[in-house]
């Protein structure tokens, strides 16, 4: 059984740093992308940034420049570094695993709150 575990979220202050990690388990992680969706209060959910198994990356325009997505293939661990939060980045965020072939696997939601 697929299992994504996120962590990290919180209260942080604007123009704060914080990083968000999901562990992924009961499946094969190194091949598959992995990335991050939000979804801020009344919004749909977005993709917020993805990263292949070869590390290819795609940012939504609004958080470029400021956070960054990795992955630890040996510790089946997907990262976001937030830097220079804004309020606007307040939101529920979601890691989540393409298996590939439409099995996408996702890790329940993580808080993070920026106040300003």
């Amino acid at each position: 059984q697929v299992q994504l575990v996120g962590s990290g979220g919180g209260l942080v202050q604007a123009g704060a740093s914080h990083r968000l990690s999901c562990v992924a388990s009961g499946s094969p992680f190194s091949f598959d992308a992995m990335g991050w969706y939000r979804q801020a209060p009344g919004k749909q959910r977005e993709l917020v940034t993805s990263i292949t198994y070869d590390g290819v990356t795609y940012y939504i325009q609004s958080v470029k420049g400021r956070f960054t997505i990795s992955r630890d293939n040996a510790k089946n661990t997907v990262y976001l570094q937030m830097n220079q939060l804004k309020p606007e980045d307040t939101a529920v965020y979601y890691c989540y695993q393409d298996a590939g072939s439409g099995y996408v696997h996702w890790g329940q939601g993580i808080q993070v709150t920026v106040s300003s």
